[in-house]
């Protein structure tokens, strides 16, 4: 993938290139490479164009992340996306330790509350769903998925002998297990011969790679023909991969889903800010609520501290359930 630079630099600035190849190496998502990307351009920008990070250090990280707070009034979160990006730059392509402590002015991280369904709701969603959505939904909700979870999920981590699914180098660069609902199994199975006719077609037709991360294409390199390593959720058409340019079948746009399931909402009277990540919190809740231990819900949700996992305590229906209101005792 070429990144077009919208600055003149100087004639050996080739650092996009070593930054692309280097997240690659790592295994990064094309997100995560374009996300990262985008901001080491906007911290070179910053500074004029024309002078190259290795030449700036800590002092000018600091400046740029409190300009983002302080003039953009970017979230906490950006912010951090933003650091991590640059601390990437520094570190893995340019070799250079920054030290600790860098210290910009901070965006206010604000605890909101996680917007959780009740069952019954969950039910009334699923309910107004169809076919392929009706499916990912259900394991958004059945398994504890993050959408691109759902999305990148390959026929190779689906155990149906263990009732499993794993998930592989996902946020934080982590696996995880998770269950495998026994009420979806038949459906999920449906799709998954589906997905292995489909492939088989495009095999005939001179077609059939699906992406893999360029190491394991380099150690395997027929793996991306494998029927293992296709998406569950492959898109309708083929597509030209913008890493490696082949015309490959990707897996399906997330807007689709994103889009059916706001169609349920309104379709079920729902009003709550709701979305495809709801049905990820209304599962841990609901796990809380029937007594699962709160380490084994930490683990499924592959939360890295069991502090994340505390914030569902606050939200949990048969907690609240139990306390009257002081107006109801008049």
């Amino acid at each position: 993938m070429e990144i077009k630079v919208k600055f003149k630099p100087n004639p050996d600035y080739r650092l996009m290139d070593q930054v692309c190849e280097v997240l690659r190496y790592y295994h990064y998502a094309y997100k995560t490479e374009q996300s990262y990307c985008s901001w080491i351009l906007q911290y070179v920008k910053f500074y004029g164009g024309n002078t190259h990070p290795k030449d700036m250090g800590k002092n000018e990280v600091e400046r740029f992340l409190s300009y983002l707070t302080e003039k953009r009034n970017v979230a906490a979160a950006t912010q951090n996306q933003a650091l991590n990006a640059l601390v990437f730059l520094y570190k893995k392509v340019l070799d250079i330790d920054l030290g600790d402590g860098i210290a910009p002015t901070r965006s206010k991280r604000r605890m909101n509350l996680p917007t959780v369904l009740t069952q019954e709701e969950v039910s009334k969603l699923l309910g107004n769903m169809k076919g392929k959505h009706a499916l990912m939904a259900k394991l958004l909700y059945g398994c504890g998925f993050r959408l691109m979870e759902c999305v990148r999920l390959r026929i190779k981590d689906v155990d149906f002998g263990q009732g499993r699914i794993f998930i592989r180098n996902f946020k934080g660069g982590k696996d995880r297990t998770v269950i495998l609902p026994d009420s979806i199994q038949q459906e999920l199975q449906e799709q998954i011969d589906y997905v292995i006719a489909l492939h088989k077609e495009d095999i005939r037709e001179g077609f059939g790679e699906v992406y893999i991360p360029a190491a394991l294409s380099r150690k395997y390199p027929n793996a991306s023909k494998e029927t293992g390593w296709q998406y569950v959720f492959p898109s309708k058409k083929l597509s030209k991969d913008p890493r490696s340019d082949k015309t490959m079948r990707h897996h399906v746009m997330e807007s689709g889903l994103q889009k059916a399931v706001k169609q349920s909402l309104n379709q079920a009277k729902i009003y709550k800010k709701a979305g495809c990540h709801t049905f990820r919190h209304s599962f841990a809740t609901h796990l809380l609520e029937t007594g699962t231990n709160i380490r084994v819900v930490q683990k499924l949700m592959g939360h890295a501290d069991v502090k994340i996992t505390e914030i569902y305590t606050h939200v949990m229906k048969k907690d609240i359930d139990s306390v009257k209101s002081p107006l109801d005792l008049l």
